[in-house]
């Protein structure tokens, strides 16, 4: 092929006359365009983009800018020219280009250089314990109070917290919430409201200082205790002595009243059998307890009520003189006693019920205001009337003969008695008035009336 021959165009077939590719003029790439008739659009590698600025340590000296390659030898046409001198302004544009950036990037990476520091400085790590369950975190707060509030942790007055609530965190702390749980505890007959921190009931006894070795516990030991608390009965171990049918017994008990104690000491309550202390009461430690043998009876009276005397006074009646109008009747009443024996000792009959059979009935009684008769005449003063009433009646005003005819000191009968002015019965008038109606009489038929004393009234 001859060397002389050349293309129309880029990218011709082969053929004869082909020309020679290696001595063709260079084209612009992918232009099928005559030499210096199109814009040359070509940029070097590393004009395409800025280089990426490289991380950097604190202090770090920026590395060198990449040296800019050999520009290309000037071209023989217009366009090869223009091209070139393109090349070295840009080139002088991007080289000066990349350090009026590199000035902010390094400013704010040594800012963030700075910030890491104080950020990593504020970080804690701390253990934080709520009731029981721990777990590690981070935190920025200042102080425990800070800290329970960013999780959410609150806590009452009878809660505990460790460190106290205001104390300083650093890193490692370990913090410590302990819930506090109210506790209804009945220890040894008497109630107590408290609150414990502990979780279970063998803790909350051991944090109250209860004697728990040998004690009754009304729930088991291992129970958790939950937020809402729990009712919980102790009675510890105490020592008594149980005295019964002549014999002393030592015994330790864990007992909720005297009379199970009793039992435990293996001694059996029977009928009436009780103690010298209310068997349904608490047993205290050290107290003495004595089991009394009760045997009883029961055992009725009748008692007789007396009657009330109600007197009027009566003008017609010589004075001293009584008329009963209306005799007294005495009540009843039904009593039972208990008779018992404690320890083979009789007891003070105790009255356990008093029962009315019937009424007491007042006696009526008029009373005498009328004076008496100074004489019934000389004759029958200077009688011997006190001699007669000895040998009538034993000298008793009141006496009345076996028969219940004749009464009084000069044994009246009530006939004779009313038909000489007396009301009632003889016997029951003064002495001074039996002896002014036996004047009387005496007047009336001499001492016909007395036929067996009659002597004595002359002596």
């Amino acid at each position: 092929m001859s060397n002389q021959q050349t293309y129309q165009t880029y990218g011709g077939t082969d053929g004869p006359g082909a020309p020679d590719v290696h001595t063709a003029p260079t084209q612009a790439f992918g232009v099928n365009a005559a030499p210096g008739t199109y814009e040359d659009t070509y940029r070097p590698a590393y004009e395409a983009a800025d280089p990426p600025v490289p991380r950097q340590g604190n202090g770090a000296t920026p590395p060198a800018l990449p040296t800019p390659p050999a520009l290309p030898a000037p071209s023989r046409t217009v366009a090869g020219r223009r091209s070139a001198r393109r090349g070295r302004t840009r080139y002088a544009e991007r080289a000066d280009g990349p350090l009026r950036r590199l000035l902010p990037q390094a400013l704010v990476v040594a800012f963030l250089a700075g910030g890491t520091t104080a950020f990593v400085a504020d970080d804690k790590a701390v253990e934080l314990t709520v009731d029981g369950k721990p777990r590690t975190l981070h935190t920025f707060a200042d102080d425990v109070t800070e800290l329970l509030a960013e999780e959410g942790v609150e806590v009452g007055a009878h809660d505990v917290v460790a460190p106290a609530p205001g104390t300083a965190l650093t890193s490692g702390d370990e913090i410590d919430v302990q819930y506090g749980r109210p506790l209804r505890l009945t220890l040894d007959g008497q109630r107590h409201d408290v609150w414990t921190t502990a979780h279970t009931v063998e803790e909350a006894l051991g944090q109250l200082g209860v004697r728990a070795q040998g004690a009754y516990v009304s729930a088991a030991r291992h129970l958790r205790i939950g937020r809402e608390g729990l009712a919980l009965v102790v009675r510890t171990e105490r020592a008594l002595t149980i005295m019964a049918d002549g014999r002393a017994r030592a015994i330790r008990t864990n007992a909720a009243t005297v009379r199970e104690a009793v039992e435990q000491a293996g001694i059996t309550l029977r009928g009436q059998d009780t103690t010298s202390v209310p068997p349904g009461s608490f047993p205290r430690d050290g107290q003495t307890v004595t089991v009394m043998r009760i045997t009883g009876t029961k055992e009725i009276r009748e008692e007789a009520i007396p009657f009330a005397v109600r007197r009027t006074s009566d003008p017609t009646l010589f004075r001293g003189t009584e008329v009963v109008d209306r005799p007294g009747r005495p009540g009843l009443r039904r009593i039972t006693y208990l008779l018992r024996t404690v320890n083979g000792v009789r007891q003070r009959p105790r009255r356990t019920r008093t029962e009315m059979v019937r009424e007491a009935r007042a006696q009526v009684v008029r009373v005498g205001t009328k004076p008496l008769p100074t004489s019934m005449g000389a004759g029958t003063d200077r009688l011997d009337w006190q001699g007669l009433a000895v040998c009538e009646s034993g000298g008793r005003p009141h006496a009345v003969d076996p028969s219940g005819t004749y009464g009084g000191l000069y044994q009246f009968d009530t006939r004779t008695w009313q038909s000489l002015g007396g009301t009632g019965r003889p016997q029951d008038a003064p002495a001074v008035e039996q002896t002014y109606r036996a004047k009387k009489l005496y007047m009336r038929r001499g001492a016909a009336p007395w036929p067996h004393c009659g002597g004595r009234l002359h002596g």
